[in-house]
């Protein structure tokens, strides 16, 4: 019997460790686009597996 999920939580904690200014807020903006892409990615992959079956 397939199991159905009626709700998903997701929850992201992102720390950087470290004082900020205009240069690393830049790099960090790069990294955070990044980390998004990477996410929706495999959320992509999922929503893939998941209409497969």
């Amino acid at each position: 019997m397939p199991i159905e999920i009626k709700e998903l939580h997701i929850k992201i904690n992102v720390n950087d460790g470290g004082q900020s200014n205009a240069s690393q807020d830049k790099q960090a903006g790069a990294k955070d686009g990044n980390l998004v892409e990477s996410c929706i990615e495999q959320i992509m992959q999922i929503e893939r597996r998941k209409s497969e079956r």
